[in-house]
């Protein structure tokens, strides 16, 4: 026993020194984000058609402030539409079209619901539709 103190001792005093010698660290993936950060990172497309090139215009003027840019979502406002969820098998073209006209009640996700957007067109809605499609296919969601 009295060898295995002095024993004991210092290896608590060399693991104290290496954890001194080591360099600071700030774990920024473990902090929370802040109100109004993207909710998910995504990958643009390097191109966009010409109808996805106008909803991308629309998205930014109506749906933008709620859903974040390029639809990554926005902490604290509304969640991401490039995400699974809102993969055409579950939430069709059709479901969208509905959001924009109707608003749509709370149902993945704890933002509230969504009101209505009057100010944006049935025409609009379908470029915003191919904007959100083709960036979701880059990131596969199908």
């Amino acid at each position: 026993m009295k060898r295995t103190l002095p024993y004991a001792l210092g290896l608590v005093a060399l693991g104290g020194l290496a954890y001194l010698a080591l360099p600071a660290q700030t774990d920024t993936a473990s902090a929370a984000p802040a109100e109004g950060d993207p909710i998910v990172e995504i990958t643009l497309p390097d191109t966009l058609s010409p109808t996805a090139q106008m909803g991308q215009r629309a998205f930014n003027a109506v749906c933008a402030d709620c859903h974040g840019e390029n639809a990554t979502g926005k902490v604290g406002f509304g969640p991401p539409l490039i995400h699974k969820i809102y993969e055409p098998s579950h939430h069709g073209d059709m479901a969208f079209v509905i959001a924009a006209a109707r608003g749509v009640r709370a149902h993945h996700w704890r933002f509230g619901d969504m009101p209505a957007q009057p100010g944006v067109t049935p025409g609009e809605v379908k470029t915003i539709i191919a904007f959100v499609r083709e960036v979701q296919r880059v990131n596969g969601i199908d």
